[in-house]
């Protein structure tokens, strides 16, 4: 496994980490950067636990979080990471830090960056569905996280021995926490985690993030759904495609379902055809219409038959040859292909 790919491995790793290893990961961070080590480690389930005990719910033993002083994440985590890039910019300048950061973190945090956002949106839903008092108290306690795992992106462009040792061990054993003066809560890596091959949270059968408390997160494809939406997919119907009134959602059901799938038992009508293929439309109401070509590959099957296909394509599009040559990122006049496969 490349270096790359480790750090990878690291930011999607699920499962129990190594508590020993955290614990002391953690002190050596304080140590590292200044503050006097916490008095106690606090372990949770998930950062919505950490939040619930930061907020004064009983822990799992049904004791409180005692005093936890000020948060001291500025001076462990932020100054630390802010020092070495700014060492590392001075060595390469401008450029060579530039290329260094496109050639370690970049990436990485492009695909991390959207499952953090989603994580403290779900635990904002959690506990404040509609106090916006309550919301605001909520996100400051989310900024006093360390992101743990979630940190692979901004720790990966440095070296191990840089002063950010405690900081990389937490990295690589747990998931985000909470470093005060007088207590770090540090919560648990979760049980699940299901992408796609473009790293968005996927999953049509179940959470597609989920932590051992049952803070769980349900996705198609990058887009939040509700859990129990996700138990419709199996018995869908036309009829409740239509009737979807969220947009959004009634595309994860077309998507689920099949668009040609669709077009076929929903009374869709053919609406154009040329020797390219068939052009067919059918109405949603309150979102676009969906067009779709069919066409036929001209090459056989071993067994001698004819495969069809179903090519989406824009809602304005009025002849058939004018959808397959979208496909192809031309107009209906430049289309010409020499054989249509």
């Amino acid at each position: 496994m490349t270096e790359q790919a480790s750090w990878r491995a690291v930011a999607a790793a699920t499962g129990e980490g190594d508590r020993a290893r955290t614990e002391a990961g953690v002190r050596l961070a304080y140590r590292q950067a200044g503050p006097r080590e916490p008095e106690r480690i606090v372990w949770a389930r998930s950062p919505l636990e950490a939040v619930r005990l930061l907020s004064g719910a009983p822990a799992q033993d049904g004791e409180a979080l005692p005093a936890t002083g000020a948060s001291v994440r500025d001076a462990v985590r932020n100054r630390p990471v802010a020092a070495e890039r700014a060492r590392l910019h001075t060595l390469l300048g401008p450029t060579g830090w530039s290329d260094h950061w496109r050639a370690t973190g970049a990436d990485l945090w492009e695909t991390t960056r959207p499952l953090v956002d989603r994580v403290r949106t779900g635990i904002v839903e959690a506990l404040a569905p509609a106090d916006r008092q309550e919301e605001t108290r909520i996100r400051l306690l989310l900024l006093d996280a360390v992101l743990g795992q979630h940190d692979a992106a901004w720790l990966c462009p440095f070296d191990d021995t840089t002063g950010l040792e405690g900081l990389t061990e937490v990295v690589r054993t747990a998931g985000w926490w909470w470093p005060y003066e007088n207590i770090a809560v540090v919560a648990e890596r979760p049980t699940e985690l299901h992408r796609d091959e473009a790293g968005r949270l996927d999953r049509g059968d179940g959470p597609a993030l989920a932590h051992s408390d049952g803070f769980a997160l349900h996705a198609w494809r990058g887009l939040p759904v509700p859990g129990e939406f996700l138990d419709r997919l199996g018995t869908l119907t036309p009829e409740d495609i239509r009737t979807e009134e969220n947009a959004e959602l009634r595309r994860v059901m077309l998507e689920y379902y099949g668009y040609d799938r669709y077009l076929e038992e929903s009374g869709a009508k053919p609406v154009h055809r040329d020797k390219t293929g068939v052009l067919w439309r059918t109405a949603l109401p309150g979102d676009e219409d969906v067009v779709m070509v069919e066409v036929v590959n001209s090459t056989p099957e071993p067994d001698g038959t004819s495969r069809t296909y179903w090519l989406r394509v824009p809602p304005t599009t009025v002849t058939a040859r004018e959808g397959v040559a979208w496909t192809f990122g031309l107009s209906a006049e430049a289309y010409e292909p020499l054989r249509q496969t």
